[in-house]
């Protein structure tokens, strides 16, 4: 959604500006990118669906699927049709890589349910939660929200090749911002934020104290102040590349509009959109 800010006038605060920590880091990692995503309307096409996408939002699906049964339906038996009834071949070579990570959507998801307990009902299940510091309005959609004898755990699922660490729990902005929106909704204390790795079982795990939640959403803020002079100034006419520069990267080999970006086509060689399930198959 695009939020238009007025202009902002010396010793006035700025128009409370909307974002998801999804649009902050997209501007961070790439202002050419972000303004294909957010403000030229209609936007560039994209290139064709991501394989490991795909994956992704299937297994995160029936993760969520499974939460929301009846208490006795929770079991593993039922995963194999969870998985079914999201599943989509987007971005496969061919029908029999598409089947081989049916099958693997579907061990992942059985390995990681028969470590659940059914009646650990969770505070939330796919839920949006927001704050507001400073002069940004902060919301995003959380995988899962714990209760752990009375504190909220930020739970995010992962299911990619990429092998997670601490530091990835302790400097995501998103799961921070996650942390004090959920605190802030659901009126009870979140400091603890889980990434699982479903492909290794792995959890990593990080704590906040009200210093480094305050630390990330300063820095929220301050990207967000970025994004509204830059929303601005597109639509005062100026969409350049000044304003949007791009940000060439590794990063470009997995952009939806690397084909109309030159820069970006030039950094990375082509990659087919099986591309991300590679290294995966490989092990």
């Amino acid at each position: 959604m695009t939020v238009m800010s007025g202009p902002i006038l010396d010793g006035m605060p700025r128009r409370l500006y909307r974002a998801t920590p999804t649009r902050l880091t997209t501007w961070l990692d790439c202002p050419r990118r972000y303004r294909f995503s957010y403000l030229d309307r209609p936007p560039p096409p994209k290139g064709p669906p991501w394989a490991h996408n795909t994956v992704g939002a299937v297994v995160h699906n029936a993760l969520a699927a499974w939460w929301r049964l009846p208490r006795q339906e929770r079991t593993v038996a039922v995963v194999p049709s969870l998985v079914a009834e999201y599943w989509g071949d987007e971005g496969f070579r061919d029908a029999e890589q598409a089947g081989l990570w049916r099958t693997r959507a579907v061990d992942m998801v059985t390995r990681y349910v028969s470590g659940l307990d059914p009646d650990d009902e969770p505070r939330g299940v796919e839920r949006t939660v927001g704050v507001v510091h400073e002069g940004t309005s902060l919301s995003g959609r959380v995988d899962r929200i714990d209760e752990r004898d009375g504190v909220l755990v930020v739970v995010d699922y992962k299911t990619g090749r990429h092998v997670l660490s601490t530091d990835d729990a302790r400097s995501s902005l998103a799961l921070a911002v996650y942390a004090a929106a959920a605190t802030r909704t659901l009126r009870a204390p979140c400091h603890r934020v889980e990434l699982h790795h479903l492909p290794s079982g792995e959890v990593v795990a990080w704590e906040h104290d009200e210093r480094t939640l305050t630390r990330h959403l300063d820095r929220a803020d301050a990207i967000a102040a970025e994004c509204a002079e830059a929303d601005q100034a597109f639509h005062d006419g100026d969409a350049s590349d000044e304003t949007f520069p791009p940000r060439p990267s590794p990063l470009c080999g997995w952009c939806d509009y690397v084909r109309h970006c030159p820069e970006g086509s030039a950094a990375v060689g082509p990659r087919a959109p099986w591309a991300g399930l590679a290294a995966q198959e490989a092990g």
